[in-house]
């Protein structure tokens, strides 16, 4: 068996696999031996079927299955010894030619890889970001003035205009605080993708979404999605440099602790306060229990390992805003 590489630009690569029948035969063999171990046929006993029989049934099935496994070999033994970073995983090329399936061929397979971009980027106190701080105005505050008014009426509870005005304050604080740190979050991102100008193998990404997704979704689908998957990937690519760099680690007490955190904030999202600490503690655990689940809490730890050091790190410049234009950034 032979493996070559056709280096197309530095974000794509072409492999080319050469099977020979002898690198398929014994593997094929086995196969074909255990289907006539299980084999079932009528007016023969089990196990005793006669080879080429089972060859003739089951021989296409035994040779695709075969040279599909020595294939996916080859590609996981020369990905391994080149030390190549692959993203998604390898894709059949648009210059594979076509395969005759008959035993004791040769055969040739072609496949395109994308390559992981090389991420280099310096966290450092000349970096700055705006830190918003958003003004309560008396406008903003007047529709929910009106709306606890009614609420409060329809109660039948007195509250002062003064209690009534305070109470929205502190809501629209709170909330205002909130959206703050999530703009935060996304500028930092921004800002540290675009430093990094980290670039992708975008239409190998395409269509390993395209394939990956087995028919769910359209190829405009993907066309339209893709900035946003894009920028996620960009920031993933950083975040795992700076994790790297960092020397930064997801730990289990770490897991459990996002856990613990996200099930709060759902018995929250539910109205539900004050929840048992171990109400919270089985709903982390059956969290953990869910590998989903738990790549999510890993990627959210990871974001707030790398984002809590960026901000110890960079600049964040105080910035007053209204609640107006806050909404037109």
């Amino acid at each position: 068996m032979k493996v070559t590489e056709k280096q197309i630009d530095k974000l794509n690569l072409e492999l080319t696999v050469e099977v020979e029948a002898a690198d398929y035969a014994e593997i094929e063999r086995k196969k074909l031996a255990e289907r006539r171990r299980t084999a079932e046929f009528k007016g023969f006993r089990k196990g005793m079927v006669p080879a080429s029989l089972i060859k003739r049934v089951y021989g296409d099935q035994a040779l695709v299955e075969s040279v599909n496994q020595v294939i996916g070999q080859a590609l996981d033994q020369h990905i391994n010894e080149k030390k190549l970073r692959i993203l998604g995983e390898p894709l059949t090329s648009e210059n594979q030619p076509q395969i005759e399936w008959e035993d004791g061929r040769d055969f040739t397979f072609v496949f395109d890889l994308g390559l992981s971009p090389e991420v280099a980027v310096e966290v450092e106190k000349g970096d700055t970001v705006p830190n918003y701080s958003v003004t309560v105005a008396a406008k903003d505050k007047a529709p929910m003035i009106e709306n606890l008014k009614k609420y409060y009426e329809e109660k039948k509870e007195e509250k002062s205009d003064e209690d009534i005005e305070k109470e929205v304050t502190e809501r629209l604080k709170s909330q205002y605080k909130n959206e703050a740190e999530w703009r935060l979050t996304r500028d930092i991102r921004d800002y540290f993708i675009k430093k990094a100008d980290v670039q992708l193998p975008e239409e190998f990404l395409k269509r390993w979404l395209l394939e990956a997704n087995n028919g769910k979704v359209s190829k405009e689908d993907i066309e339209k999605d893709f900035p946003g998957f894009a920028e996620d990937f960009k920031w993933q690519l950083v975040r795992g440099t700076l994790m790297q760099k960092w020397g930064f680690q997801v730990e289990d007490k770490d897991l459990q602790e996002q856990a613990e955190s996200f099930a709060r904030y759902q018995y929250a999202m539910y109205g539900i306060g004050n929840v048992p600490d171990e109400m919270v503690k089985e709903m982390a655990v059956n969290m953990l229990h869910d590998q989903k689940q738990v790549e999510r809490l890993v990627e959210q730890v990871e974001d707030r390992k790398v984002l809590d050091k960026i901000k110890e790190t960079i600049t964040l410049k105080p910035t007053k805003i209204s609640a107006a234009k806050f909404r037109e950034l």
